[in-house]
């Protein structure tokens, strides 16, 4: 197959909303000052990514170097004097949605990426727009979104900027202007794929995976051209329909660990974020995700391994082609997929330095594997499981599954959950104090197998993923009993040792992205609206401050001028939004913003508007068994976006909290989407008029026992 890759000329009025900057606007952004001679906008090449330790100014790269370390070299900003931190500027990002991306910097210039793709072009020492692009994403397609319209990065090669959209382009901007210079479309959009991964550039070729493993899609990964946009290879990473043929001797293997006909409803196994190379072994490792539908039992009736899900593939630079493979959880079942952040470095391990890759996925297992043959070298929890898994046998390197975890239709509760022990939120690696830093969670879910559950008709139709079923008294009670147990913690890992040195508890799980420093410094954006600094070394709380939303992005940090700056982009959503908030704790917050921080300075951010008032809902006249089938048809098509129970985190609309007009609107924005320019698309492939009178009864319902409490 080839992509094709239509090469865009001028520039559009909806596509830029400033103009770029001249030569004059770009002098002295670069690390030479020469005002003559003014660099050429993100003039990122392999040779310079290679030598980033060399230039510790610049953030070029996702993970700042190839091997996603997230440390920076830089220590003007430490130990002794991060007391001294202050908010040098911020830009507004104009979205209450969630915004997981790390900007980059380049020269003086950084370039980041909010929801609905916009993306952006900032003066680094001013905060002042050079250049904003909008993509003109299709609204409708957020509905094939389990966890709101985010992106988690971009990346930069030989004067472009490259962007994926949710609908499934793959953008390459001229990043001097912001203008479009080709857009290649990734996915067939009559399937339910998404794209929320950051871009990666390795040596010429633009990699992408894609997202829709909860809706029924087939995962891979494609390498595009750089320069043109053209598809130079896809690696598959689940088997498709065995009479239609394998495109490689990989997908003949991996379909002898399948049963069924689970390429009708997709098999899953979306590579959705991580994705990491080595330069010097010239391979990819691709984090890759959970089943499609969740439940084996419905996916491959006869179980097997499922090859690729919940697995970490390494494929060739140059071809895509498999070398080898490590699967964490062979059947996934339970949502743990193995697309959280792949870190690469050498370590020292039983006398012998080894090249390894190491991961915290969703499943609570920390796993350090020899990224030369895959082998298995460890694996040790991190957080509690139960139930689930044992422990990792490491001549096998199977995980020894309970009984217990082998769940039916009666819900069983477990964790880690549906959200996981860590999720897509950037970790660190400071090769200083040998220690890896991430945000871990203790998060519970009921587990069960939706006995209602019917293969889709066909493309886009699914409405479950095979677990979940209907709200029972039981089901709500774990529910409550889940909520209960949720914690949320900074962590220390020493990954030679398989063990924690030190934890910072926090006020609650979705915590962010983190940022390590030759400074002793670990910097994180906490879920109580703050963003702090601890000692790498010992984990003492060094500076914290209020910030109005959650940074739930990875933070960078950089030097112009002499000076460090460090920052961060800040805004509340994704799917801790939706899983975390379900006990009602509603987050009064501010739009997201783009902060940056330096020693001295005292910038304010503006103040909170007040909250506006809850509206009185409807009285709630319908039957019991409406209300009961409207919580069934709710479970299974609005929860993903509206919160478990109707209860949201505060990203989108909480439905319990609707205007007297907005009821009366109800069934022409669920059946018509009337309000799909907000992202609130049809249903009406999925829903009739009466299913959706019955949501919209349960949902008054809600609202009353809110509103009566």
């Amino acid at each position: 197959m080839r992509a094709s890759a239509v090469v865009l000329t001028g520039i559009s009025a909806l596509a830029l909303s400033a103009c770029g900057p001249s030569d004059t606007e770009l002098n002295g952004h670069g690390a030479s000052g020469n005002a003559a001679a003014p660099p050429a906008p993100a003039a990122v090449d392999s040779q310079r990514l290679l030598a980033a330790d060399n230039e510790p100014g610049e953030w070029m790269a996702p993970g700042r170097t190839y091997s996603e370390q997230r440390f920076s070299p830089l220590k003007q900003i430490n130990d002794g004097n991060v007391h001294e931190l202050g908010l040098a500027w911020y830009f507004d990002l104009n979205t209450h949605r969630g915004v997981e991306s790390s900007p980059l910097v380049i020269d003086g210039v950084m370039y980041t990426i909010s929801a609905w793709n916009v993306t952006y072009a900032i003066d680094a020492r001013t905060g002042k727009q050079i250049w904003r692009y909008d993509p003109q994403v299709d609204r409708d397609r957020a509905r094939f979104l389990c966890c709101d319209v985010v992106n988690r990065g971009i990346s930069a090669w030989k004067g472009k900027i490259y962007l994926t959209t949710i609908d499934g382009r793959l953008i390459a901007l001229d990043a001097r202007t912001g203008t479009p210079v080709w857009s290649t479309q990734t996915f067939d959009k009559t399937w339910p794929y998404t794209s929320t991964g950051a871009t990666r550039v390795f040596d010429g070729k633009v990699i992408i995976g894609n997202a829709g493993g909860e809706y029924g899609v087939r995962g891979y990964v494609t390498a595009y051209d750089a320069e043109s946009g053209e598809q130079l290879w896809r690696f598959y990473t689940v088997p498709g329909d065995p009479a239609k043929g394998f495109e490689s001797k990989a997908m003949e293997m991996a379909a002898k660990t399948w049963t069924g006909e689970w390429w009708k409803q997709g098999g899953g196994g979306t590579a959705w974020d991580a994705i990491v190379y080595d330069p010097e072994l010239k391979l990819i490792y691709i984090g890759t995700g959970n089943g499609s539908p969740h439940a084996q039992a419905y996916r491959s009736p006869g179980g097997g391994d499922n090859l690729f899900l919940a697995s970490i593939v390494a494929v060739r630079w140059d071809t895509g082609e498999y070398v080898w493979h490590y699967q964490e959880v062979p059947g996934d079942s339970w949502d743990f997929t193995a697309t959280m952040p792949i870190i690469l470095a050498d370590l020292e391990i039983d006398g012998k330095l080894r090249k390894v890759l190491m991961q915290a996925p969703k499943n609570g297992f920390f796993y350090v594997l020899d990224r030369v043959t895959g082998e298995l070298i460890s694996a040790e929890k991190f957080t509690p499981v139960n139930l689930w898994a044992t422990h990792v046998d490491l001549k096998t390197g199977r995980p020894a599954i309970t009984r217990e975890a082998r769940y039916g239709t009666e819900p069983v509760l477990l964790t880690p959950s549906v959200a996981g022990a860590h999720n897509w939120n950037p970790m660190a690696y400071n090769p200083i104090t040998g220690l890896v830093y991430f945000p871990a969670q203790e998060h519970w879910w009921p587990f069960s197998i939706d006995p209602d559950y019917k293969v889709p008709d066909g493309p886009a139709q699914r409405t479950s993923t095979g677990t979940g079923g209907p709200m029972t008294p039981k089901r709500m009670e774990l529910m409550k009993l889940a909520d209960s147990r949720e914690k949320g913690w900074l962590t220390a890992w020493d990954p030679v040792k398989q063990k924690e040195v030190w934890h910072v508890p926090h006020e609650r799980a979705g915590n962010g992205g983190v940022l390590t420093t030759a400074g002793n410094l670990v910097l994180e954006g906490t879920a109580a609206r703050t963003f702090a600094a601890f000692k790498a070394d010992t984990g003492e709380k060094l500076w914290e401050m209020p910030v109005q939303t959650v940074p739930m992005a990875g933070p960078i940090t950089y030097m112009l001028d002499g000076e460090q700056y460090v920052a961060v982009n800040a805004g509340w959503g994704g799917g801790m939004a939706m899983a975390e908030l379900r006990g009602g704790r509603g987050m009064h917050r501010s739009d997201a913003r783009v902060l940056v921080f330096k020693l001295g300075a005292k910038g304010e951010l503006s103040p909170l508007p007040d909250r506006p008032p809850i509206p009185l809902p409807p009285p709630s006249t319908a039957s019991k068994e409406v209300i009961d089938k409207g919580a069934d048809l709710y479970a299974r098509t609005c929860a993903n976006c509206h919160g478990p129970q109707a209860v949201s985190g505060g990203v989108i609309k909480d439905l319990r909290h609707m205007t007297a007009q907005t009821h009366a609107m109800f069934n022409d924005i669920v059946l018509k989407g009337t309000m799909s320019g907000l992202g609130m698309a049809s249903f009406a492939n999925v829903l009739s008029e009466s299913d959706a009178e019955a949501i919209h009864a349960y949902v008054i319902a809600r609202a009353n026992d809110e509103w009566n409490r």
